[in-house]
């Protein structure tokens, strides 16, 4: 039986997904091939063994819980991730790092787990630190000759320094609206639309409170559109799928709260030919950034002209009930237990 060990948490602002993401992954693998070992990291970096309730994970209640056991009983909770002593790979076969943003998702923790030489689910190191970035992303999927809206990036430390002259070189770049965004976040965190000057100006400011590169992207007024990828060398597309939802764009409350309104359509109300469009794109945009293992490929679909552009490429979509990953795979006869053996096995083929 494979020894997993499910890694969740971590120092990201997005600490509080991947306990939801975990909680969902636990709840759904099959028991009956792995022995799980759940490992948790604190908001502060800590690496700690936890081995009671799945429901403790969602309410966070998990970290007092494995302090004290570590407390009580340190030979057996003690855990070295690089050490001469019992570390991570005396414990585990392969690891799943159900994680979102920096700290999990950029690569970090895949540079530990390469280092250790335990085989892991998902991205290696590059996909992994590319994807995290829209603007390295963005710049990427281009050269492959993919199609991308408009985008420029700048600097905390010019907006600081001239902000009028940022705002002018946005002006003659884009016309309003433009979106802001932090270039290392995810899940809409940061992320602001501008209608004007003074909007913007805010919005520069928001978005490198959380990453000092920061991107601003044209309006496209778009239908949003999302495909599933999964396999490391072949890569292969689910079906196509529709997110929309009330409001001026889709922001992190928008996102991941219960009453906000907002609809997961699989598969989307888009002709099959556009569909098929969308999942050549996502397979295309996969290689073009090295995803290895799975992820999501996100669209803007324009609605004066059909066109698709790629909007982002997720290494580690959130895997919680309310997220749209899994239906994309349940539309193509894939139940979510054995896209999670899949994963699995993915990572050790690597």
């Amino acid at each position: 039986m494979t020894r997993l060990a499910i890694i969740f948490g971590g120092r990201s602002i997005e600490h509080e997904r991947s306990l939801k993401s975990a909680v969902s992954v636990l709840s759904a693998i099959d028991r009956t091939k792995y022995e799980i070992v759940k490992i948790g990291i604190t908001k502060e970096g800590k690496w700690l063994l936890y081995d009671g309730p799945v429901e403790l994970i969602g309410t966070g209640e998990w970290k007092d819980y494995a302090e004290l056991k570590l407390l009580a009983e340190p030979e057996k909770y003690d855990l070295q991730i690089l050490s001469s002593g019992k570390t991570l790979k005396d414990i585990a076969d392969a690891a799943f790092p159900v994680m979102h943003g920096p700290y999990g998702e950029d690569g970090a923790v895949q540079g530990v787990l390469q280092m250790i030489g335990i085989p892991y689910v998902g991205c290696k190191i590059l996909g992994s630190a590319v994807t995290m970035d829209k603007a390295i992303t963005k710049a990427l999927l281009r050269q492959a000759g993919l199609p991308v809206g408009e985008w420029k990036v700048y600097y905390k430390e010019e907006i600081e320094d001239n902000v009028s002259k940022v705002i002018a070189d946005i002006e003659e770049s884009f016309k309003y609206p433009v979106f802001v965004k932090p270039s290392g976040y995810g899940a809409s965190i940061g992320v602001s639309k501008a209608n004007d000057r003074e909007a913007l100006k805010n919005s520069l400011t928001e978005a490198y409170e959380f990453d000092r590169k920061v991107i601003v992207e044209e309006y496209i007024d778009s239908r949003e559109i999302q495909v599933g990828i999964l396999g490391n060398i072949i890569p292969m597309a689910s079906a196509a799928g529709e997110i929309s939802y009330p409001g001026e764009f889709c922001d992190y409350h928008t996102k991941f709260s219960p009453d906000s309104g907002i609809q997961r359509s699989v598969p989307a109300q888009i002709s099959p030919e556009k569909a098929t469009e969308a999942k050549s794109l996502a397979i295309a945009a996969s290689r073009a950034v090295d995803l290895k293992g799975f992820g999501r490929v996100d669209f803007f679909l324009e609605k004066d002209t059909e066109k698709l552009y790629i909007n982002e490429v997720n290494s580690i979509p959130a895997f919680a009930d309310e997220c749209i990953f899994i239906k994309l795979w349940e539309a193509v006869g894939l139940d979510y237990t054995d896209l999670l053996d899949r994963l699995v096995g993915y990572a050790l083929e690597k």
